[in-house]
């Protein structure tokens, strides 16, 4: 959420050239991040809960997560130049990227924990806390800073630069980042340190597709802001990447939910693995997202013009718009992938998730290089949803091979079919008229009362 958030503060201050510059900057961020925490935190999940001595999976998993943090640190330093020429960072900025994408690798694990250990609590408020404060710092660095300067000549003129936009992002990034560490630095001082060797080579082995499953994901979630960057010219390349990513932005509604969901239900399906039918539980909680991501889906795309205004203020940003129900589904079809990959978690074949992951990466770039320089950001955009719709097909196919779940298809295929109806009804064809849109958005709210009321009600009675 805090993604939506900052794009007014963004795009208010900065033109969409120089945005596009945050945007590919964030996108190698994502790509690193699934480096330096390599299947880890996935592993800890599986190796935790079946662990007799959970100590040494805690601190092994400590253990690793801090010397690969380390040794990454030693090469960004020795090597700072060619990495700021090979990714094409300014070498103003790149030293901050290092030290972010460190102290957060380092709190990979102590979330982890308190995640497997059912402390949602603790984990919301220290998220909250980054959240407010990187906010509060981009308010004051973009938007107070500026008219404090211009009001004195003493210190606040004296540490404000003009046109440092983003160095002030990275900033208040890191310092967010370095805050939350010290809040989780318990989780690391609180322990006897052990490292087993036998724990970890078994961690690793698991960890190591799940890896290649996250570049993979992370090759559909960010790299057609890299290419687009360099693949169109390079007078318009930063500010069609601008214009794209911001109007992406509006998709974090359906990206909110679904995180949410998984950090959520990721440890359910591994505490229920060993019950009596899981599977029955499993097909139930896919219904119930789907049902819930239609709401989702259908309500952004009716409101994306109220968003818009709210969220991207510039109106240089909105020729992109046309992306948005897109990349709304999309992400709806990478969530219910997410609810459909159960099957190989609980039965250790996370090398299969490694294979879809790595079909819909290829996919992803095929399209992008081949219809980037005739379609620009719409190929991106097309790119995506092809790519999670055939990772969604093929780890149901696999899944009914290895692990049948009862999935009610009927009632997923019809809420599916019917919010991408209306989607395309308001947002194309009565172009994002909300006359047409409300009405649609209601309709489609009774059918879901009509039709899931009593299953609720049963549901929430016998809890």
């Amino acid at each position: 959420m805090l993604n939506v958030i900052l794009v007014p503060i963004y795009t208010g201050v900065m033109l969409p050239g120089s945005y596009g510059q945050v945007v590919v900057i964030y996108a190698y961020f994502a790509i690193f991040n699934i480096f330096l925490a390599y299947g880890m935190e996935t592993a800890f999940f599986r190796f935790y809960k079946d662990s007799e001595n959970k100590k040494k999976v805690v601190s092994t998993s400590l253990l690793s997560i801090l010397g690969s943090t380390m040794l990454f640190m030693i090469i960004g330093v020795l090597f700072k130049s060619p990495l700021s020429s090979f990714l094409e960072i300014s070498i103003e900025y790149i030293g901050y990227v290092f030290w972010i994408l460190a102290l957060d690798a380092l709190v990979i694990i102590p979330f982890a924990w308190l995640r497997a250990n059912e402390r949602p609590m603790r984990f919301a408020i220290i998220k909250l806390i980054n959240v407010v404060l990187n906010l509060g710092l981009n308010s004051f660095f973009l938007l107070m800073l500026p008219k404090l300067a211009l009001d004195s000549d003493g210190f606040f003129a004296n540490i404000y630069k003009p046109d440092y936009e983003i160095l002030y992002i990275l900033i208040s990034n890191l310092v967010s980042s370095a805050v939350t560490l010290l809040l989780m630095l318990r989780v690391y001082l609180r322990r006897p340190y052990v490292f087993d060797v036998g724990i970890w080579k078994r961690m690793i082995k698991y960890a190591m597709p799940v890896m290649i499953a996250g570049i993979a994901f992370t090759v559909n979630e960010v790299l057609d802001k890299i290419l687009l960057e360099k693949i169109l010219p390079v007078e318009i390349a930063s500010e069609e990447v601008g214009k794209y990513g911001a109007c992406v932005k509006l998709a974090v509604f359906m990206t909110l939910f679904i995180t949410a969901f998984r950090m959520g239900i990721e440890p359910f399906f591994f505490s229920h693995s060993d019950t009596k039918h899981p599977q029955k539980a499993y097909a139930q909680i896919t219904n119930y997202f789907v049902v819930l991501g239609s709401i989702i889906l259908l309500a952004v795309v009716v409101f994306s013009d109220v968003l818009k205004v709210l969220f991207v203020r510039d109106e240089a940003y909105w020729e992109a718009m046309p992306v948005v129900p897109i990349i709304l589904l999309a992400a709806f079809f990478l969530g219910i992938y997410h609810n459909l990959s159960v099957w190989y978690k609980v039965t250790d074949r996370t090398k299969f998730g490694a294979y879809i992951s790595m079909i819909g990466a290829v996919l992803t770039i095929i399209v992008n290089l081949i219809f980037i320089p005739y379609f620009g950001y719409m190929a991106s955009a097309v790119a995506t949803l092809m790519a999670y719709g055939t990772m969604m097909m093929l780890s149901f196919y696999f899944g009914s091979m290895y692990y049948p779940v009862p999935y009610n298809f009927r009632k997923i295929i019809f809420y599916l079919g019917i919010s991408i109806l209306f989607s395309i009804l308001s947002f194309y064809i009565f172009d994002r008229n909300l006359f047409v849109g409300i009405p649609l958005l209601i309709l489609f709210l009774g059918l879901v009362y009509k039709l899931e009321f009593e299953n609720l009600k049963k549901l929430y009675l016998n809890r």
